[in-house]
């Protein structure tokens, strides 16, 4: 490997993170240095999110330790017969830029993955050791993120988590035969017992949290993955299903969805193009649904379609899953119960609680309902308000032409 530059590094290695999806920051601890002890915090106005222009979060130092790697996983830019650009940070050249970049006020934390060098131990060591310096030599405060490898002895992943805001272990594909189709080195059993050892320290940590204020922490934003999709025959039913599934097994803070993209020099079992980036897209509403609409996973499947299992791109999953099963709706705004008010399309939670606030002191009409949402449009064929019944509209065979968000003509021009 030719003898590169701090800049020339981080420009490589920068660029090779950008396939990395699960950068959030959300969910750690306060910390700060107003005692004049370390540096950074995590408090404020939060960690401060930049976006690039597909949607990914860039605003933490977001890099890889190295982007050589001795496994030849099939979808991955890094891979060992790939014929990309290498580039290799010390542990140290990871400690020194982190803290440069703070000073600068760039960045509010470090996302921090990696290829794997000689051994997986060998280089969950050098992760860990990154994150142990900025802590305990350099009293750093803020978010850290740490991509673990799940071959690595679980001692290095419990160290990872110790000195960690949040830890990550990629299931890679949603299916345990695409994983074994294009990542044959890599283990599903593997992957989800050391997700199962993060799940049980976070707990032991959270229970003797409760007993002793001085108890180590571990990871006190959670534990998040991610899945690629498109790169193998998984619908998105299949995907509903499996990160469903994590959530329940491993009480996974996200999980996270990113579109296969096309590399160079690509193994013949790949797909030739990228699946629409709007599928990432239902794939993250489908995923709020389940987290935050109280949908369970057979009602967020439903909304596909029967014969293919993939969610429609024209429409949200809420609006597709509200089509599909009318005999639901519509809903009386004024005496439904609250579940019921967060399946009408159009209605966000804080609509919905504002509606169940206010409903205790007067009858809501149409325009009160149309005040909290962006648009009635969408809301008119699902709900009943007090000057309001959709008795044509529900009569309607096809409400689809009605309720579907009109395309927009892009400006050439526009700023």
């Amino acid at each position: 490997m030719a003898q590169l530059d701090t800049r020339e590094k981080l420009a490589i290695l920068a660029d090779a993170a950008k396939y990395d999806a699960s950068c959030a920051s959300s969910g750690t601890s306060k910390r700060n240095s107003r005692d004049g002890k370390g540096i950074g915090s995590t408090e404020g106005m939060g960690i401060c999110h930049a976006y690039a222009p597909d949607g990914r979060c860039i605003s933490l130092l977001k890099i890889l330790l190295t982007n050589s790697c001795i496994f030849d996983c099939h979808y991955c830019i890094n891979r060992k017969s790939s014929n990309v650009r290498r580039a290799r940070f010390t542990a140290q050249e990871v400690v020194n830029l982190t803290l440069a970049f703070y000073r600068r006020n760039y960045i509010e934390g470090l996302f921090l993955s990696s290829g794997i060098i000689k051994s997986s131990d060998y280089t969950m060591e050098q992760i860990v050791e990154v994150a142990r310096s900025l802590r305990e030599d350099h009293g750093f405060r803020g978010y850290i993120h740490l991509k673990t490898i799940p071959d690595a002895d679980p001692e290095l992943v419990r160290l990872a988590g110790v000195h960690a805001d949040r830890v990550s272990i990629n299931v890679e594909l949603p299916t345990v035969g695409g994983l074994r189709r294009l990542a044959p080195e890599k283990d599903a059993a593997r992957i989800e017992g050391a997700m199962a050892d993060v799940k049980t320290a976070i707990e032991d940590r959270a229970d003797a949290s409760k007993r002793y204020k001085s108890a180590p922490g571990f990871a006190p934003a959670g534990q998040s993955t991610q899945m690629i999709v498109g790169a193998d025959a998984a619908t998105d039913r299949d995907i509903v299903g499996r990160a469903a599934t994590l959530y329940d097994r491993f009480r996974l803070r996200r999980v996270y969805y990113s579109a296969f993209s096309p590399i160079p020099d690509a193994s013949a079992v790949l797909p030739l193009q990228r699946p629409p980036l709007m599928r990432e897209h239902r794939l993250y509403q489908s995923d709020w649904l389940m987290r935050f609409y109280d949908y369970r996973p057979h009602e967020v499947a439903a909304a596909a379609d029967e014969a293919t299992g993939m969610l429609p791109l024209d429409i949200d999953p809420k609006l597709a899953w509200a089509l599909k099963f009318r005999q639901h709706f519509p809903v009386d705004v004024n005496r439904a119960p609250r579940e019921m008010l967060l399946r009408v399309p159009g209605l966000g939670v804080k609509a919905v609680d504002r509606i169940i606030a206010t409903r205790q002191w007067r009858r809501l009409r149409l325009e009160d309902v149309g005040r909290l949402t962006v648009s009635i449009a969408k809301l008119r064929p699902f709900l009943i308000a007090e000057d309001w019944r959709p008795v044509a509209l529900a009569e309607r065979a096809d409400l689809k032409p009605l309720v579907k968000p009109r395309g927009k003509q892009l400006e050439l021009f526009a700023e």
